[in-house]
């Protein structure tokens, strides 16, 4: 396995973990508002900073372009879906912030919820389809 890949694949593992702490996050809705606020703004950091600015601009910086210079078909395919996966990303970050700022919690609970999971369908199109794809086109 190409080792870019191998370690976009580790990133995403990192990821995943963080989206399972940020299920959790929910019992403290109405328990313990000031800690889920907390950790929800720690987890808001760590999906702009590792998983957008770390992780993402990899992809769109380096692999995406990458795989667009060796099949032009790509771009206007399941790389621009990535693409567009990843400013709908951001935005969703912004809606989450809002509601908490707020002090919404259930709403901003919602936001994250949405979020987590378009994060995981988008994390399991790269794992089985564009990587697949990055590791035969970078082969070459």
């Amino acid at each position: 396995m190409n080792r870019f890949i191998k370690i976009l694949y580790d990133e995403h593992t990192v990821i995943v973990n963080a989206i399972d702490i940020a299920k959790q996050l929910k019992s403290l809705i109405g328990r313990d508002d000031d800690m889920y606020e907390k950790s929800l703004r720690k987890l808001i950091t760590f999906f702009r900073d590792y998983a957008d600015k770390y992780h993402h601009y990899k992809e769109e910086l380096i692999l995406f372009p990458e795989m667009i210079k060796r099949n032009e078909l790509l771009e206007d395919g399941i790389v621009n879906e990535m693409f567009e996966n990843h400013e709908n990303f951001r935005e969703s970050i912004g809606h989450i912030v809002a509601k908490l700022d707020q002090k919404s919690y259930p709403a901003a609970q919602e936001e994250l919820e949405k979020y987590t999971e378009a994060l995981l369908d988008h994390i399991a199109v790269e794992n089985d389809e564009v990587f697949q794809i990055a590791e035969l086109l970078l082969s070459e």
